[in-house]
């Protein structure tokens, strides 16, 4: 697509009567949350799942898991993490890379909690964003699937087939998360975030997305747009 016609692109958003109908159509077509999810960093409490989700960016899914492994095989609450060398963290967390940047901003979430939080991992949004480290989107990850609340996170995925098909807008992924709960409907935040990803994962991919089969290309943007001008 040619710049001027990715310009007329970017300009538009479904409507919101459109949204509703994007939403039914990934409900159909696509698997929401199962009673066993546990969310792409898969740990058992709020604290692991912060930390495994800050070690997470920038690094695949498996590097990730190996770091957080060899983490918390050394310590797994915020005492005894600080009581750690940094130089032996950072050997630890090095398969997710930028590990002393994380080894920093961990040592950072865990003082805060302590002086800040009475060690007790905050569990709203606003709480977790002062957290060191945490963003947006691994607030999200973790409001819902370790306090299960109704929430889109906003990951790469999701991202791209919110901005690809109008659905939101945004430059960042924080800014997409906050477009999109803006614009979705109460009944579609429980699920909405393993509807779009599943879907980005399958149709809407990256490179090559399957838009002629695609059962939402009625009403994308990027879709009806491209037909419109070529």
């Amino acid at each position: 697509m040619s710049q001027s016609k990715n310009a007329t692109f970017a300009d538009k958003l479904l409507s919101p009567a459109d949204v509703e109908k994007a939403y039914r159509l990934l409900e159909a077509h696509m698997p929401g949350r199962t009673p066993t999810a546990k969310g792409p960093k898969d740990q058992p409490d709020p604290f692991r799942s912060c930390v495994s989700c800050m070690l997470s960016a920038q690094s695949r899914d498996e590097n990730t898991a190996k770091a957080s492994q060899a983490l918390f095989a050394l310590a797994e609450t915020p005492q005894a993490i600080l009581m750690v060398e940094d130089e032996t963290i950072a050997a630890a967390i090095k398969p997710a890379g930028l590990y002393n940047m994380k080894t920093r901003n961990l040592k950072k979430m865990c003082r805060y909690l302590l002086d800040e939080c009475g060690g007790v991992v905050p569990s709203n949004r606003e709480g977790l964003m002062k957290l060191p480290g945490i963003g947006r989107k691994c607030a999200d990850i973790v409001m819902s699937f370790t306090f299960g609340e109704d929430v889109i996170a906003v990951d790469t995925h999701v991202h791209r087939v919110a901005n690809r098909t109008g659905l939101a807008r945004g430059k960042t992924e924080a800014q997409t998360a906050q477009n999109l709960e803006d614009r979705s409907p109460d009944w579609a935040l429980r699920d909405g975030h393993f509807w779009l990803l599943q879907f980005g994962k399958t149709v809407c991919a990256s490179r090559a997305p399957k838009c002629e089969t695609c059962f939402l290309n009625h009403l994308c943007t990027f879709y009806t747009t491209a037909r419109a001008e070529n």
